[in-house]
C-alpha cells in the first residue's frame, strides 16, 4: 500500500538474568535466555512445545496460529527475576 512505513527491525537492548555461561551451561551456546527488546517486548529463547501443551492450555487461554508455547527453565526465570522486577 503506498505509503505504508515498515515497522523497524526488533533490537535487542539487553538480556534478562544471567547469560547461558553464568548459568553452566555445557556448550555456552544452546540453552534458554530472556531478553527486552527495544520497544519493551520480551523474547524468549526456548524450547518449543506448542505441539504437547496446546491441548491442554487452560480453557481461558489461547494463542494465534502465529504464537508458540516455549518452555525455559526454571532456573533460567528465577535468575531473571531481579531485571524483571526493574521493569
Amino acid at each position: 500500500m503506498a505509503g505504508d512505513i515498515d515497522p523497524p527491525a526488533p533490537r535487542i537492548a539487553r538480556r534478562l538474568g544471567a547469560s547461558p555461561q553464568e548459568r553452566g551451561s555445557a556448550n555456552n551456546c544452546s540453552c534458554p535466555d530472556i531478553f527486552e527488546l527495544a520497544d519493551g517486548r520480551i523474547a524468549i529463547i526456548g524450547t518449543d512445545l506448542t505441539t504437547e501443551l496446546d491441548g491442554i492450555l487452560p480453557a481461558d487461554a489461547s494463542r494465534a496460529d502465529y504464537e508458540r508455547i516455549v518452555v525455559i527453565t526454571r532456573d533460567t526465570l528465577l535468575r531473571a527475576k531481579a531485571d524483571i522486577a526493574g521493569l
